[in-house]
């Protein structure tokens, strides 16, 4: 049976950057805090479809919004992301131990067809 240990906060986090429009908003926010409206100028859906996205951002710890007024503001929290490039790091070491492998192999049966 596979053993499988669930971490809800990297389930929020890959569940987040699964959507085009969210990875598209975090990109923008790549260069600093920006205003709500400002974030949801240039994707054609309603302001309200935009704060949805940006609450479930919120919710995978990926954005923090601050509130001055009646505007919010919204900006990266990078460090929300250490848990996923973590659990991804495991499997790209893994990858690259079994394609060295692989590789080794190629290059053996190579040197022996040379060889004969």
């Amino acid at each position: 049976m596979v053993e499988y240990n669930s971490n809800p906060q990297l389930d929020q986090v890959f569940r987040a950057l699964a959507d085009p429009t969210r990875r598209a908003l975090l990109a923008q926010l790549r260069d600093g805090e920006q205003r709500v409206s400002d974030l949801a100028e240039p994707h054609d859906m309603s302001l309200a479809a935009v704060s949805k996205h940006i609450r479930t951002l919120e919710r995978a710890g990926l954005v923090a919004r601050r509130i001055q007024g009646r505007t919010h503001h919204c900006r990266l929290n990078p460090a929300a992301l250490s848990n996923a490039h973590e659990w991804l790091s495991f499997y790209e070491q893994f990858w690259n131990e079994k394609l060295d492998a692989l590789e080794r192999l190629f290059t053996f049966k190579d040197k022996e067809q040379n060889e004969e």
